[in-house]
């Protein structure tokens, strides 16, 4: 198509492109799968871990609380005495061997026994020593995981803290101010809670100290006849927390690991079916910009495929054979019209040529004749090369509409019969009155149809009949055009649509018409997703009695 130097704006673009809209596109699940499944499933197994931690601590503090009230319980019948003022007391005579023996079957836990006053009364890990000296023995040294280990567990804790915590769990402090061993609670406090609401439980404190120990304390009051006399106070190392914390780690670090080998394998096999592909379409297509890609620039194999880069490729194929198609059409065209052209203008030189050397009247006058036939065939022959130029950038741009064909015809029998001069052959519409409307142009339409009877009317006899019908057949409306002229030479059916052929009836002057007609009309009806075709109108005995041209075009 010729340049018109006009860019096209976006909504032009938009309406050329065809658009395919799919609820699901296998593409689009397999990017969706690969990008999503490592990510849900690391996400699933940290929010698991986090209700496994809390699940374990919780059950902890649970184990931790009842020991403690068996040793206050404990502690109330056996290390309490009277003082002088007959207000019952804890002895640390009596609490400190009591709560050695009670503490002895767990060595990870401690216990302190603490008076109302906050002076302590009795640890479970002080003994007296052998010259007498109390000492303190310590709890057992905290296990050490190998660098491995400590590092992915301290990578874990830290991904842990970034995601969201359930609520209802105990809270659990880390870093330098969370204590240690020698952490105490606010004793005078506790026993003032422990007083005003008896059924109300003390909250136990979680910590993890700079060595890596993980410690769970609680308190439980020591009431002896319903006043309290002390607090115990119960720490324990939970290693076994810390131990199935870690085998949990392992197996999610090992899931992710096999998430992330199949998102790289998935994400490969992804680059050879998506990305290599199109990175072969664009080199197709780059081999078409330089002017290689006439024929079999887009690879078979891209072509054999059944998804949305086959269809990418087919596209791209396609694309290429119409591009060609257009631009050995326009190449014709320039020729057909050089052609054209030259005619005339030789004869018009010739008869210049001819008329500065003669001097008779009469010739000059034929002479000037010739000239201004030629130049009228020129002027014809230039607009209508210019309509056959301007048609596919219009059609492109005007949309298609549901256009009603009857009252067309209708219009165009009205205006022949008012028109018609005496002896021109007359138009007529078979009646019907089904309603028969077509996604079409009406402009462009009312041009083929023009075209089509202004056909007619030249190959008619005087006063003959041009019979025009219309009637939907399937999904197509079927427009016919019957003359009673004396019919399309044999082998000439399908030439008769070419640029600038021209079959004239006999008598008719040379040069009344370009031979574009038909070929416009074609072009019009293939932009409209038709056809049309010509043939000849034959009686019972094979003879020709005419010529019948029929369109085909989509309904609405």
């Amino acid at each position: 198509m010729p340049d018109s130097g006009v860019l096209p704006t976006e909504e032009t673009r938009t309406r050329e492109r065809p658009r395919r809209r799919r609820l699901a596109s296998p593409l689009l699940r397999r990017i969706l799968l690969v990008n999503a499944l490592p990510l849900g499933l690391l996400v699933v197994t940290l929010l698991y871990l986090d209700q496994y931690q809390n699940g374990l601590l919780e059950t902890e503090v649970g184990t931790l609380r009842e020991e403690a009230r068996i040793y206050a319980a404990a502690l109330s019948q056996s290390a309490v005495q009277l003082d002088a003022k007959g207000q019952p007391r804890l002895d640390a005579r009596l609490a400190q061997p009591l709560l050695r023996r009670l503490t002895a079957p767990t060595p990870s836990a401690q216990a302190k026994v603490y008076a109302p006053d906050g002076s302590i009364i009795a640890d479970s890990r002080m003994r007296q020593g052998i010259a007498g000296a109390v000492e303190a023995q310590p709890l057992p040294p905290p296990v050490q995981p190998g660098r491995v280990l400590g590092a992915i567990g301290q990578f874990y804790d830290w991904l842990l803290s970034l995601m969201p915590h359930g609520g209802g769990a105990p809270a659990l402090q880390s870093g330098p101010g969370a204590g240690g061993l020698d952490w105490q609670p606010n004793v005078k406090e506790e026993i003032q809670l422990s007083g005003s609401d008896s059924s109300r439980e003390m909250p136990p404190y979680i910590r993890r100290t700079q060595d890596n120990r993980l410690l769970i304390t609680v308190a439980e009051p020591v009431v002896r006849d319903r006043r309290t006399v002390g607090i115990v106070l119960l720490t324990r190392e939970a290693r076994e927390i810390d131990s199935s914390l870690l085998a949990v780690r392992l197996s999610i670090l090992g899931l992710f690991g096999t998430a992330l080998v199949f998102s790289l394998l998935l994400s490969w096999y992804l680059s050879l079916t998506i990305a290599r592909p199109i990175l072969r379409l664009a080199q197709a297509a780059d081999a078409m910009r330089e002017g290689g890609g006439r024929t079999g620039t887009v690879p078979s194999g891209l072509l054999a495929r059944s998804d949305e880069v086959g269809e990418l490729a087919h596209a791209l194929s396609d694309s290429a054979r119409a591009l060609w198609k257009r631009m050995d059409a326009t190449e014709r065209f320039a020729a057909d019209v050089a052609h054209e052209i030259k005619n005339p203008l030789t004869s018009i030189r010739s008869a210049i040529e001819t008329l500065t050397r003669i001097e008779d009247t009469e010739q000059q006058r034929r002479l000037l004749t010739i000239i201004a036939e030629d130049v009228r065939r020129l002027d014809r022959l230039i607009s209508d090369i210019s309509d056959a130029s301007r048609i596919d950038a219009e059609l492109s741009r005007a949309p298609a509409a549901s256009v009603a064909v009857r009252p067309i015809l209708a219009t165009l029998v009205e205006l022949d019969e008012a028109t018609r001069r005496p002896g021109a052959p007359r138009l007529e519409l078979a009646p019907g009155h089904e309603p028969v409307a077509v996604r079409a142009i009406e402009d462009r339409l009312v041009q083929v149809l023009r075209n089509l009877i202004g056909n007619a009317q030249s190959f008619s006899p005087p006063d003959g009949r041009i019979r025009l019908h219309v009637r939907s057949i399937g999904r197509s409306a079927v427009i016919t055009v019957e003359d009673e002229g004396p019919g399309i030479p044999e082998g000439r059916l399908e030439h008769i649509f070419d640029r600038f052929y021209s079959e004239r009836p006999q008598g008719e002057r040379f040069g009344q018409h370009s031979g574009l007609g038909l070929s416009i009309s074609r072009q019009i009806v293939e932009a409209l997703h038709g056809t049309i075709s010509a043939e000849n109108i034959r009686d019972a005995d094979g003879r020709v009695r005419g010529a019948r041209f029929t369109i085909r075009l989509p309904l609405a």
